[in-house]
């Protein structure tokens, strides 16, 4: 069994116990708080910040000597039930937490917003990611125009790096210099704050708004295309791919977008699907029975008039009142679906589209249990297989980075389609071709794919984005000619 690789973490000074000033491991079982934090609450913080990079990261670069107490205060305030902020003083080095965390929860909208994150771990987490990084730039930025007060902080965090990489402990005439150090620099930091606590709080509204934001983006990546169950869809997803997907929304514009397009698109999806359920059924003429909701209207008025009620009851107990007969007018299907997506350079401007197209497609996959295969090509192909519509945190953070360039190749992309269907899980699937630009394909090989077709009775559903369908329409069994992803004649794919 492989261990788990732990983060090493850095060195700080505080006084924690009575009046001396000791030396510890960053152990967040051990950390001063300035709420009414547990063993618990520590401990979970700990499980969160390994998981999470964004955190680590920002407490690398922090400009705060104790700034991951900090984030821990933070992620409390979001995460209990009832945080309190400890009434007696706390030590003197933690001084400016307990005043940032006083500045944060005395906040007008502060209360309102803990109905969101109160004991849930993904929105304390996103909250506490988005207002240590808010809070670390504020400070940044104030630190910019007071290059004495800077260089102090720099040598401070200098100095924590180089016992944490030495691990070695410090004399104590060194601990009493560097504590008198931390503490003058809190008091001028509290300052600064106290004197410029208007624009730290708007800083903390904007992390607020992003959080949110973020929170937002993760239910329309993750949720499916059934109405409102994007919550239950997330209690399915392990905490530490929720977080990852989180920070990449959160720190990656074009992730953020991708799920701004799959919201929409998996709404429409949703539409689509249910309209193709609510018509795949029509009457069909009259037979007799005793369904109430296919009785014709007439058998309505027999069972309210007095003179003939006792008739229509008799007939109905007997299966004989007269109802529509109903019969589906196409069969639906359930099978697998390939999607083949040109990637050459000219689609680099819709590849956000792109991705939230295939992530809502993948979405109905997945509710009817259907696998599904993305083929990416241009000049060359790259070949994706989610088994039922599945696709995990890390799988989807590599298809929004991926993008192929180059030219477009119809001939390897249907090749390449063939190919997956030829698998036993893929033989009864359908192709989704997806293309902007214009490509030739030869005779013969128009002969073997359709060939194939016909004898693997499968169907090609051709989005042609603003370009000549003349070639596509030799292979396909309907064209669809578009604008963009957000045309509605994209939406039959979701039909599908």
């Amino acid at each position: 069994m492989t261990k788990r690789k732990t983060r090493n973490l850095p060195v700080y000074f505080t006084k924690c116990e009575g009046s001396a000033l000791v030396r510890r491991n960053k152990n967040y079982e051990e950390y001063c708080s300035v709420l009414n934090t547990d063993t618990f609450d520590k401990r979970r913080f700990k499980e969160i910040f390994e998981m999470s990079q964004g955190l680590q990261k920002l407490s690398d670069k922090a400009v705060l000597p104790t700034f991951e107490p900090l984030l821990c205060d933070i992620w409390a305030s979001m995460y209990k039930m009832k945080p309190a902020i400890i009434a007696k003083d706390v030590d003197s080095i933690l001084s400016l937490n307990k005043l940032l965390i006083e500045v944060i929860v005395a906040d007008e909208n502060f209360a309102s917003y803990r109905n969101f994150t109160r004991l849930n771990d993904l929105a304390s987490a996103i909250s506490a990611m988005k207002y240590g990084e808010k809070t670390n730039q504020w400070f940044a930025q104030q630190l910019e125009k007071d290059e004495e007060l800077k260089e102090q902080s720099r040598k401070i965090q200098l100095i924590l790096r180089q016992t944490q990489k030495q691990k070695q402990q410090l004399q104590e005439a060194d601990r009493k210099i560097h504590e008198n150090t931390m503490i003058e620099l809190n008091g001028k930091l509290q300052q600064m704050i106290q004197s410029n606590s208007e624009s730290f709080l708007q800083a903390m509204n904007q992390a607020r708004q992003e959080s949110m934001q973020v929170r937002d983006g993760l239910k329309s990546l993750l949720g499916g295309i059934s109405a409102g169950n994007a919550e239950a869809e997330l209690k399915k997803v392990p905490l530490r791919d929720k977080i990852l997907l989180a920070e990449k929304i959160a720190t990656s514009k074009k992730m953020k977008e991708i799920a701004e397009w799959a919201g929409r698109f998996k709404k429409i999806a949703r539409k689509k699907q249910k309209s193709k359920q609510s018509q795949s059924v029509r009457r069909n003429g009259v037979t007799n029975g005793n369904a109430i909701e296919k009785l014709l209207p007439v058998e309505f008025i027999f069972y309210t008039h007095p003179l003939t009620k006792i008739d229509f009851l008799r007939r109905f107990s007997e299966s004989q009142t007269m109802q529509f007969e109903q019969k589906r007018s196409e069969v639906l299907k359930k099978g697998p679906i390939v999607i083949c997506l040109d990637q050459s350079d000219s689609m680099s401007s819709l590849d956000t589209q792109s991705k939230g197209f295939t992530l809502a497609l993948m979405s109905i996959a997945k509710k009817q249990r259907r696998d599904l295969c993305l083929v990416l090509f241009s000049s060359h192909t790259q070949v994706f297989r989610y088994v039922k519509g599945k696709i995990g945190a890390t799988e989807m953070v590599r298809l929004s980075r991926t993008f192929l360039g180059g030219g477009t190749n119809y001939a390897l992309a249907l090749d390449e389609a063939v190919h997956v269907i030829n698998e036993s899980r893929f033989k009864q699937a359908d192709i989704i071709f997806v293309t902007d630009g214009e490509n030739q394909v030869t005779d013969s090989f128009l002969e073997a794919f359709n060939k194939n077709k016909r004898e693997k009775a499968f169907n090609v559903l051709s989005l042609v984005i603003g370009c000549n369908r003349n070639t596509v329409e030799q292979f396909t069994d309907k064209v669809i000619e578009v604008i963009d992803f957000d045309d509605e004649g994209t939406f039959t794919a979701f039909e599908v």
